[in-house]
């Protein structure tokens, strides 16, 4: 395809085409924190509960996984550019209806329509990650997601801000316009994939078997979807936690979610400097002894209800640790698929966010009004890792 020859993303260097890319991945985190302040209020004014309003997480988490399953195998047909244009356009369209809700039944419907067309915008992404950087791919997520946690970290601030200045309406008008200021750039400067037209007559079916029967990655990807149930379990409970369980304010509470993103900033820039070197299994071993020590001491802490700072200090290092695995567990699926990227995308994203969808309800049906279910099910996802990877050493001692 050369349509895309004379286009001012050719000259992008690589050091803005990151931030480019980060922007565009962070609709998602911006989508799922931005009301996470509001949803006391919200479910107040929806006439609906607040394990309701937590299930909406679980419903956008549904909506996303599905679209990645849709939109996955086009990504490896069809123009990069114009699915995420076709996403980002969706995304801004439904940002700007659902403050129009008047139920909790409409508001979540319109949550589920745009996590999926918003999924369009960025299953792109990591193709164009491994076509850049190629098998050093996990530095170059890191680096992504370095920058891409500013928006998870400012979310919550953001939108306890917006709340004060006028509604929770107001959060996801925040969030149209900025999906619009991506959208500008990213038809001014994102270039095309360089290999749209290679495999192009391949089906769905055949490219979903490629990768779903490759079993080198197999325990791989099963790690990366634990992960992400750790980290679902997380964003789901912890308007409860901080919220409810300690009685935090909401401006405290985005501190705190704030110092936990940037444990993640801090995983994510601690991997670029190592992984080179170390290899992203090695990374992962790391990032796994730190997990199981900082579970087990949330545990404890859940167990025995002991004070904020103690959560805080086990919770914080646990965070980071898992998103460590998360972004090399990835990486190592993903330099599996040289032509498949889209496809491979999809199946990570769609058991990952699929899995995720769970946390709501699991954590709905264990509720007891602590945090020790949030606890426990975080060291169950860990176990399930350390699990997996013990399996992958015995098998590849090497």
């Amino acid at each position: 395809m050369n349509s895309s020859a004379n286009h001012p993303a050719e000259n992008l260097s690589i050091k803005l085409l990151l931030p480019l890319l980060a922007s565009i991945l962070a609709i998602t985190p911006l989508a799922i924190d931005l009301y996470l302040p509001a949803m006391p209020i919200m479910a107040s004014e929806l006439n609906t509960t607040m394990p309701m309003m937590q299930n909406s997480l679980s419903i956008y988490l549904l909506g996303y996984a599905l679209g990645l399953l849709f939109f996955g195998p086009l990504a490896d047909k069809y123009s990069r550019r114009l699915l995420v244009i076709i996403g980002l356009g969706g995304f801004i369209i439904t940002s700007l209806i659902l403050p129009f809700s008047q139920d909790i039944e409409h508001f979540l419907s319109l949550r589920f329509v745009q996590a999926f067309i918003g999924s369009a915008a960025t299953v792109s992404v990591p193709g164009a990650i491994r076509e850049y950087y190629g098998k050093n791919m996990a530095k170059g997520f890191s680096y992504v997601r370095m920058i891409m946690m500013v928006a998870p970290m400012v979310a919550p601030t953001i939108g306890a801000i917006l709340l004060a200045l006028y509604n929770w309406q107001l959060i996801f008008y925040f969030l149209a316009a900025y999906s619009l200021a991506v959208l500008v750039m990213v038809i001014k400067y994102l270039p095309e994939a360089k290999n749209i037209e290679k495999h192009q007559q391949m089906s769905f079916v055949i490219r979903y078997k490629i990768v779903l029967t490759h079993q080198k990655a197999r325990l791989d990807l099963i790690s990366s979807m634990m992960t992400s149930l750790a980290f679902f379990s997380y964003i789901t409970a912890i308007p409860f936690i901080y919220l409810t369980v300690f009685k935090t304010s909401e401006f405290t509470f985005s501190v705190l979610f704030a110092i936990n993103v940037i444990a993640l900033m801090a995983t994510h820039f601690i991997n670029t400097k190592l992984v080179a070197r170390k290899g992203s299994r090695m990374m992962i071993s790391y990032g796994l002894v730190l997990s199981v020590f900082a579970s087990i001491g949330l545990v404890i802490v859940s167990y025995w209800q002991l004070s904020l700072i103690f959560t805080l200090l086990t919770l914080t290092p646990l965070m980071g640790s898992i998103s460590m695995i998360s972004v090399n567990a990835d990486s190592l699926v993903l330099v599996e698929f040289a032509e498949q990227s889209g496809t491979a995308t999809a199946v990570i994203g769609t058991l990952r966010f699929g899995l995720g969808a769970l946390a709501g309800p699991i954590l709905a049906i264990f509720h007891d009004g602590t945090a020790l279910p949030f606890a426990l099910l975080m060291a169950c996802s860990i176990s399930v890792i350390l699990l997996c990877q013990i399996i992958i050493r015995v098998k590849q001692p090497n």
